[in-house]
């Protein structure tokens, strides 16, 4: 399943509904704060934020003191939110964050240098496989040893399980979960205000990202966290994240360099 438009346009048109100083969609129940707990003590650390939208994780780390962590993005506007927002909070914390449109998959505009660490919060679906291994190849080169890189992608089979709903799915249509890799699937996500947010996703197996991982250069097994609605949720909000009570939403993958 495709759409004309592209990513860089899809983003730019919906920027102002991705923006927000709290968690407001689903993802920022599901998956960001796992995010934060994988990354850990960040206080000195120079940090790449990876397609890092309009700079929510980013703001989080931001508050655990690190000596600069630098966002890239394909979309313009949602750069130009990352940039107001983190100037709202320079007084706070000191002014960290620094944003650059990039399109990180050309080579030319993959970031130059080393960092202690990287993030890249729902990036890889957007990429083909192949895109992936060059985007995983130079992380590997530019992380400092002992450094980290953490990313989360939907999960492989959400698409598979769930119906065209709030609120979460990728619509497959009639493609299957083999043989379906780099076709692109559309969806949504939802806000708890009700707001939904258009997403896609590059389809790749479970398969596709471990063999991604060896070749470009990752010889350590990852940590791989499947993740989902917990009880915490339900209890939040009952309603809204209930009919996703049991559905692999997200994985996790933290890797040590």
């Amino acid at each position: 399943m495709t759409n004309e438009i592209s990513t860089r346009a899809l983003y730019d048109q919906a920027a102002s509904q991705w923006s927000r100083n709290q968690q407001l969609l689903l993802s920022d129940f599901t998956a960001r704060p796992r995010v934060l707990e994988a990354v850990g003590d960040v206080a000195g650390l120079h940090l790449w934020d990876l397609g890092c939208g309009e700079g929510y994780v980013g703001r989080q780390l931001a508050k655990g003191n690190p000596s600069r962590i630098d966002g890239f993005d394909l979309s313009e506007e949602m750069i130009a939110s990352a940039r107001s927002q983190a100037a709202e909070l320079a007084a706070e914390c000191g002014g960290p964050l620094r944003y650059t449109t990039a399109n990180l998959a050309e080579a030319d505009q993959f970031p130059p240098g080393q960092c202690d660490g990287a993030i890249a919060v729902f990036l890889f679906n957007y990429l083909s496989i192949a895109a992936m291994e060059t985007v995983l190849a130079r992380c590997r080169q530019a992380i400092r040893p002992g450094g980290f890189l953490v990313f989360t992608v939907p999960h492989p089979a959400l698409a598979f399980l769930r119906p065209a709903e709030p609120p979460f799915y990728l619509e497959p249509g009639e493609h299957t979960y083999l043989g379906s890799s780099d076709l692109q699937f559309e969806g949504r996500i939802w806000r708890r205000d009700g707001v939904s947010n258009p997403v896609r996703s590059v389809h790749k197996t479970f398969a596709d990202y471990i063999g991604a991982l060896g070749r470009s250069g990752w010889s350590q097994l990852p940590a791989v966290i499947e993740l989902g609605v917990t009880e915490e949720h339900l209890q939040v909000d009952p309603v809204f994240f209930s009919p996703l009570k049991g559905c692999p939403l997200h994985l996790l993958f933290h890797l040590q360099r």
